[in-house]
């Protein structure tokens, strides 16, 4: 592309040169020999007038006087008289270099004044060579000017190349570059554009397959469990029975957590919630987490209002409810308790226990993502309150001391109460 701006400048500049330079040759030249012509002229004029009033004063031509005040001049005086008188002043010019021009008197004077031409065509030659070097100049200058403007547009495309690979390659960190150049500039801020949407993908594809890991963990422990339990009733049928079914019910859970993960990826929960009974997906937590608050000897209870119900998902809601009952069995002490209440604007499900609580310097950032004080990976929290708010809802921290979690749920309309989902208890 540079070679390209170079050479169509150059001939663009060549051709101004040109026609400009050309006729300006021409002009000069005419006009140099028309100067030379017309200051012959006078001379022969002011010849004309001397030798007249010479002959009124009845005083001798003087041919020294003349030569004197015309130098490099070949001059020839004739006059008419009684007897005519001829006078030559100078040397004569070689005919084929010789410029002249004449001039006559009604009193019968006769004058013709003669140069060489040679200092003539040096001095065209002269004007034409500054027309040249100035052309040569022009050339020149716009050759440089080729060079700066071609270089001021080819190295910002360049960097936008640079910059469009870079993102093919997956590295999609906006360049932020401007060049002072409109269009280009508006090509640089499509390409950051498009490198903070491939960022923002490329992240939420790193924090989906996270995300994904770990809210898959907490169903599976369940089935695992369930399966513990099966294992340890072999001898018992009925127990077989129900906690077969409890598995299966795992099973199912899990297949709802994929399907609200990919949900969540898609941005489409928060369409999704409908009215819940808040009940039955309390119930059916604490039936798969009791086991194992009474294998480590603690209490799980169920507290508050019955019957209310919310604008939640199924699957969500018992993700947010899951997360906090894990975290209160690994990191709480003392009994659990779910308590439900009804507000004007709220349904409020709080989970709390007795144990140490949460450190006055993590309690601000405990919803961060990646920020964990006892160990843990430090996305459940942050999981769950993304859930929650799909939903519409919000989950707090309401308590440090012993550590208390409250889901904050929409209420439903009482004429839609009539249309609540029930899920499995």
């Amino acid at each position: 592309m540079r070679r390209r701006l170079l050479s169509s400048t150059l001939v663009v500049a060549v051709i101004a040169v040109l026609l400009l330079g050309v006729p300006l040759g021409i002009v000069v030249s005419r006009l140099i020999v028309e100067d030379a012509a017309q200051q012959l002229q006078g001379e022969a004029n002011r010849l004309v007038q001397e030798v007249e009033y010479a002959q009124i004063q009845e005083t001798p031509i003087d041919p020294r006087q003349i030569e004197q005040n015309y130098p490099d001049r070949f001059i020839q005086i004739y006059t008419t008289g009684n007897p005519p008188r001829a006078l030559i002043v100078g040397t004569e010019v070689p005919a084929d270099r010789v410029m002249w021009e004449d001039a006559k008197s009604e009193d019968g004077v006769y004058v013709r004044v003669s140069r060489d031409k040679g200092a003539v065509e040096q001095d065209v030659r002269a004007r034409l060579l500054l027309i040249v070097a100035l052309a040569a100049a022009a050339l020149a200058v716009a050759v440089g000017l080729a060079i700066v403007q071609s270089r001021r547009l080819t190295l910002p495309l360049q960097d936008l190349a640079r910059i469009a690979e870079r993102l093919g390659s997956g590295n999609a960190k906006p360049s932020r570059h401007r060049y002072g150049i409109p269009e280009l500039d508006r090509v640089a801020e499509v390409l950051d554009r498009s490198a903070a949407r491939i960022s923002d993908l490329l992240t939420r594809e790193r924090e989906f397959a996270t995300d994904a890991s770990h809210q898959l963990r907490t169903p599976l422990t369940g089935l695992t469990m369930r399966l513990e339990e099966i294992v340890a009733a072999a001898d018992q049928p009925s127990i077989v029975r129900e906690e077969g079914e409890a598995a299966i019910v795992q099973a199912e859970r899990l297949t709802a957590v994929i399907d609200e993960l990919l949900a969540a990826a898609r941005r489409q929960r928060h369409a999704q919630a409908r009215p819940l009974s808040v009940d039955e997906v309390i119930i059916q937590q604490i039936t798969e987490w009791e086991p194992a608050f009474r294998r480590e000897g603690r209490q799980l209870l169920l507290d508050g209002s019955r019957g209310l119900c919310a604008l939640a998902t199924e699957g969500g809601l018992g993700q947010v409810i899951a997360t906090l009952l894990e975290n209160s069995l690994r990191h709480g002490g003392g009994p659990t308790t779910v308590t439900t209440s009804n507000s004007d604007n709220y349904i409020v499900i709080e989970v709390a226990d007795q144990g140490p609580g949460i450190d006055d310097k993590l309690a601000p950032r405990v919803f961060e993502r990646n920020v964990s004080g006892g160990g843990g990976t430090g996305l459940g929290l942050t999981l769950a309150r993304a859930m929650a708010a799909a939903d519409g809802g919000r989950l707090e921290l309401v308590r440090r001391r012993p550590a208390a979690f409250a889901v904050f749920l929409r209420p439903v309309e009482e004429t839609s109460r009539n249309r609540v989902v029930s899920g499995p208890a």
